[in-house]
């Protein structure tokens, strides 16, 4: 078991997830478990894992930011389920994989309740870990590139420690998603349990709520509408963007292979928001201005994974460029905001 922590004794091997396993004429399916699944990511990646015949999967979402909308094709579906359930609250079922995406992760729902999101952070991460030592569950977390905070370093590697404010308005997302990843460690080394960590940077494409605070989904839906985009200033802050089914592919190798993590996932390509907002403008609108508003407090100047341990520990690598995910999501937000193409 290949992994960044120390001192991996522990204690004893996970419990097997159920005695059928080792049944001579069982053909056991694989029951997976989406927390969050209802969500952007959850979503697709829940799309990704019924393609699989041998899958079983059950949704868990409290539909905060989630919408049933998004998993409708499956509803209904007999190797799929859909539980309304909130991760803070103790959940009892039988899994033998859990991806444990539950949590806000727009800075206008996390900040419309930080006291809930460090809560879905902390106590629903303790429960997913509990639930995993109970059935001898493999849980990948979904972490975020938000640990590293406003980097003293680029691009980040996973060796990086992050500069994060302790007290600030985002802190119950990044401070969240960090004791998130102490928990994990520590039922990896205490219990044994099968733990693995991604942690993703920003991700994009159909299904992203439209109003959702975060900088590609704005240009996009300001551009439909013919608004103009605004970019925080000063505008030279950058962000890398990662197309959602990218994501998926390594959340899945991720869980898979045989790596606690760890691991960052997302594309370094590194743009401006200036240079993003030109992009979307040219590809959407050109009518559109460009201004500039006030920046959020907190907002980490740059942002670019350093992507060596995925491509060497996973094989994996983006293989979507900007330009041509860019227009994707817009079908799916014109669809949505039933506004068709002026042409």
């Amino acid at each position: 078991m290949a992994s960044n922590g120390d001192n991996h004794a522990s204690a004893k091997p996970p419990p097997e997830p159920s005695p059928l396993r080792k049944a001579k004429f069982f053909q056991a399916n694989m029951r997976i478990l989406v927390t969050g699944g209802a969500g952007f990511i959850g979503s697709h990646l829940v799309d990704r894992l019924m393609q699989n015949e041998k899958n079983e999967v059950i949704v868990v979402d409290n539909y905060f930011t989630g919408s049933k909308d998004n998993l409708k094709q499956w509803i209904g579906h007999p190797r799929f389920e859909l539980i309304r359930h909130d991760v803070t609250e103790p959940l009892l079922i039988e899994v033998d994989q859990i991806y444990h995406l539950a949590c806000p992760a727009s800075p206008i729902f996390y900040k419309y309740n930080p006291v809930k999101t460090i809560k879905t952070n902390v106590i629903g991460t303790l429960n997913m870990l509990g639930l995993a030592k109970r059935v001898g569950a493999r849980i990948l977390l979904t972490s975020t590139s938000e640990v590293y905070g406003d980097p003293l370093v680029h691009p980040q590697d996973e060796s990086y420690w992050g500069n994060v404010n302790p007290i600030g308005v985002r802190s119950c997302y990044d401070e969240g998603k960090r004791v998130a990843e102490t928990l994990m460690f520590d039922y990896h080394r205490q219990h044994g349990i099968e733990i693995r960590i991604a942690r993703i940077f920003n991700t994009y494409g159909p299904r992203m709520n439209i109003d959702d605070g975060r900088v590609v989904s704005n240009f996009i839906a300001q551009a439909i509408r013919d608004e103009p985009l605004t970019v925080q200033l000063p505008g030279t802050q950058t962000r890398s963007f990662c197309y959602v089914s990218d994501m998926v592919d390594g959340l899945i190798r991720l869980m898979e292979g045989d790596n606690t993590g760890p691991i960052n996932i997302g594309n370094p390509g590194e743009f401006t928001m200036l240079e993003l907002a030109e992009t979307v403008k040219e590809l959407i609108n050109p009518e559109v201005q460009i201004i500039t508003v006030e920046n959020t407090p907190d907002d980490p100047r740059q942002r670019k994974p350093d992507i060596t341990k995925a491509k060497e520990l996973l094989g994996w690598e983006p293989t979507i460029k900007l330009r041509d995910g860019i227009p994707l999501m817009e079908d799916d937000f014109r669809g949505r905001l039933g506004i068709s193409r002026k042409n």
